[in-house]
C-alpha cells in the first residue's frame, strides 16, 4: 500500500485545496486541523483519516504524527499552517513575532521532527509553506515576512539534514484567496488592484498551490530538494 501524505491545516484554503487534489489523484490522506467538527467533514468526504491537532502544542503535534505513522512510513508531510500578520512596525509587538514565529517556523521544524523517521523509511517528500514578502520588501509585512524567512532557511537546513532519504521544498505564494486573506481579497476594488501587482494579471487561488504541492509529492518531482519555488505569477521577480 502506498504510504499515505499528512496534511496539516487540512481545513485551510490551501491545505483543503491539496487535500482534494491529491484525493482525486487516489493518494492515501492523513489529515489534520484545529477544528474538529470541520476536519471530521472534509475528511468524510474524502474518504481520509482525521486527526485533530494544536500545532502549537508540542504533545499533541507528536501524538498526531505517532498516529498518522503507525504503519511506519509517510509519503509526504504538507505543513500547510500559517498566519498573516500585517502590523506596522510602530505597533508589532515582541509577542507578534514570537507568535508569528511559532506557527510558521518552530512547529514546522517540530512536526518533520517527529515524522523523520517514518519520511525516510518511505523515501518522503516535505512541503513547506513561505511567502513572497520573504524574498520582497513590503510594507506592513516586518512580522510575517520576517518569520517566512525563517521558513526558507528552515526548508533548506532540513533538505541538507534529511537528505538523501527525505526531500524538504519550499512554496512561495503571493496573495492568495483563501479565507485567510478574504479582508484583503473580499472587496472587488482592492482585489482588481491588488491582481495588477502581478505580471499575470490575477491572484493567486488556493488550486494553483495545490497543484505545485502534489506535484513536490509525487515521484515527478524525484530529484528536486532544497528548493524554494516561487507560485506568485511573477510578482517576485519581474517587475510588471
Amino acid at each position: 500500500m502506498t504510504a499515505p501524505v499528512l496534511i496539516f491545516g487540512a481545513t485551510g484554503g490551501i491545505g483543503e485545496a491539496t487535500a482534494r487534489l491529491l484525493a482525486a489523484r487516489d493518494t492515501p490522506l492523513v489529515l489534520s486541523a484545529r477544528d474538529p467538527a470541520r476536519l471530521a467533514v472534509l475528511a468524510g468526504s474524502l474518504g481520509a483519516e482525521a486527526l485533530p491537532c494544536d500545532v502549537l502544542d508540542d504533545a499533541s503535534l507528536e501524538a498526531t504524527v505517532a498516529a498518522a505513522t503507525r504503519g511506519g512510513t509517510l509519503g509526504g508531510l504538507v505543513f500547510a499552517v500559517g498566519s498573516l500578520d500585517l502590523s506596522p512596525l510602530r505597533r508589532a509587538l515582541p509577542d507578534q513575532f514570537a507568535a508569528a514565529f511559532a506557527v510558521n517556523v518552530t512547529a514546522a521544524a517540530q512536526a518533520v521532527r517527529h515524522a523523520q523517521r517514518a519520511l525516510s523509511a518511505a523515501g518522503g517528500s516535505v512541503v513547506l509553506f513561505s511567502s513572497v514578502a520573504a524574498s520582497r520588501g513590503f510594507r506592513n509585512h516586518a512580522v510575517i515576512g520576517s518569520a517566512k524567512a525563517a521558513v526558507e532557511g528552515l526548508a533548506r537546513s532540513l533538505a541538507a539534514e534529511l537528505a538523501p532519504k527525505v526531500r524538504v521544498n519550499c512554496i512561495a505564494p503571493s496573495l492568495t484567496r483563501t479565507p485567510l486573506t478574504a479582508a484583503l481579497t473580499a472587496r472587488p476594488e482592492s482585489a482588481d488592484a491588488l491582481a495588477k501587482m502581478h505580471p499575470l494579471g490575477r491572484l493567486g487561488e488556493a488550486s494553483d498551490m495545490a497543484a505545485a504541492v502534489a506535484w513536490l509529492v509525487a515521484p515527478e518531482s524525484a530529484f528536486v530538494t532544497g528548493q524554494i519555488i516561487p507560485v506568485d505569477g511573477g510578482r517576485g521577480s519581474i517587475v510588471s
